[in-house]
């Protein structure tokens, strides 16, 4: 296949990809139902407002996840300069999960504080990660990646991909004795993003001084 053949895959993959997130992403506040509300008493549509303050919370947060997943992906393909079929399934699967997180965002809060919901919203959250860091391990390879990528920012990006699973993984464990409140710990998604990234930095350069030694 010609390199400009190979490049249009990849923006194809591309395109298809941002489109699957943008409809997810738009899907969450489809949750979030408008009160409906009898008379003009300010009070009562202050009570309304505060039920929905579980929806609105799994709304932010699911927007913040899917939001990191895109510009997680947004920053790997855009260190690429060619395509494999490789990356369709593992990227076809990535997106169903995506895809599935409304779905999981809604029965999270939906049931505020229930066991059960929160086992499968982080549960969903976990696969989600898992699938990330499985297609940016085949997509980070030669000849795929652009030869003007530092090596240590390719190390970086394959070590932040852990971020998500680790978040999810602990917030899993939490859900089975603290339903409801594990969900504070997927905040922390963005700390442990840049933790992974600068430890892939350092690692990438301690193995480049080595092999200069």
């Amino acid at each position: 296949m010609s390199t400009s053949a190979n490049t249009s895959q990849l923006e194809r993959l591309t395109f298809f990809s941002d489109a699957v997130f943008a409809i997810a992403i738009t899907l969450l506040i489809i949750e979030v139902h408008v009160p409906h509300v009898s008379g003009v008493d300010d009070a009562l549509y202050w009570q309304a407002l505060a039920e929905l303050r579980s929806s609105l919370f799994g709304f932010a947060l699911s927007f913040l996840v899917i939001g990191m997943l895109w510009m997680a992906h947004h920053r790997v393909f855009g260190m690429l300069n060619d395509y494999s079929p490789k990356l369709m399934w593992p990227n076809l699967l990535l997106l169903m999960t995506v895809a599935f997180m409304p779905f999981a965002t809604a029965l999270m809060s939906s049931n505020p504080l229930a066991r059960v919901p929160e086992l499968f919203y982080s549960g969903t959250l976990l696969v989600a990660g898992l699938l990330q860091n499985r297609l940016f391990a085949i997509a980070l390879r030669a000849p795929y990646v652009r030869v003007d990528v530092p090596p240590e920012e390719i190390t970086a990006a394959r070590w932040r991909s852990w971020g998500l699973p680790t978040a999810a993984t602990l917030s899993l464990v939490a859900a089975w004795f603290a339903p409801g409140w594990n969900d504070f710990l997927l905040i922390g998604i963005p700390f442990l993003v840049r933790l992974y990234a600068a430890a892939g930095r350092r690692h990438a350069l301690r193995e480049q001084v080595a092999a200069g030694a």
